[in-house]
């Protein structure tokens, strides 16, 4: 089997584990090829594996009582996500949907349980993984509840620019394409709301657009806005 890509960068979740745990880790997963569209599991579904992209495109998502959808997490290339049951009977509380045609490596909870208890390093290297997810979804929970829409915008344009932007003479440009009603999904609001609070940063020139790609323009003024902790950067990421 192929070994892991052992690259490290902010937009990996991977970043407490050593490479030895990795290795550690392709030895029990097998590869599972994903056409986009599909869903690695649903809402309710039993949390009993691990997935790792080895190549494509996972989101998260989370319906609510009134039929909005939030997107939680972006997945890409080197990132592991899942829940594991453990000694409780744990359901996914989200969906896992792939966004393009991925080589996705699954690890079953049975068999990741032996590296546990054989590894004593291994274990706690998943404690600070699984810690690092916990405070990854609890600071865009805050975002989300204590600053308001354009406070949660303004959070998710940082993330962006953390995870996938360049900087240029104008800013930091964000590499990924994004349209506003995608942006909406990040924090509950209509295409309609973002198209006024981005049209607000722009007349403020805290940020600009050029052949679609966004460009931060001023990032200590969205820090500003959403009351920014300047959390490290393997937390305020996408």
């Amino acid at each position: 089997m192929t070994k892991l890509t052992l690259e490290r960068n902010i937009q990996q979740n991977t970043f407490h584990l050593s490479d030895k745990t990795l290795t550690a880790l392709t030895d029990i997963m097998y590869e599972q090829k994903v056409e986009a569209g599909s869903y690695l599991f649903w809402e309710g579904d039993q949390a009993d594996k691990l997935f790792y992209i080895k190549e494509g495109h996972v989101k998260m998502t989370k319906a609510t009582s009134d039929g909005k959808e939030y997107i939680l997490n972006m997945f890409s290339n080197g990132d592991l996500f899942g829940e594991l049951s453990s000694f409780m009977n744990i359901k996914y509380a989200y969906n896992a949907q792939v966004m393009k045609d991925s080589v996705i490596g699954v690890i079953q909870q049975k068999d990741l349980e032996i590296i546990l208890w054989q590894q004593g390093e291994i274990a706690v290297e998943f404690l600070k993984w699984t810690s690092l997810l916990n405070q990854i979804t609890q600071s865009k929970l805050r975002d989300l509840t204590f600053h308001g829409k354009l406070g949660a915008l303004c959070s998710t344009l940082i993330r962006m620019a953390n995870s996938y932007g360049e900087k240029t003479s104008e800013g930091i440009r964000i590499t990924k394409k994004v349209k506003n009603g995608e942006l909406g999904e990040y924090i509950g609001a209509t295409r309609e709301s973002v198209n006024r609070m981005l049209s607000d940063l722009r007349s403020k020139e805290i940020l600009s657009q050029d052949k679609g790609y966004l460009i931060v323009r001023n990032l200590e003024e969205l820090k500003q806005i959403c009351h920014c902790e300047n959390c490290p950067l393997e937390i305020c990421r996408m």
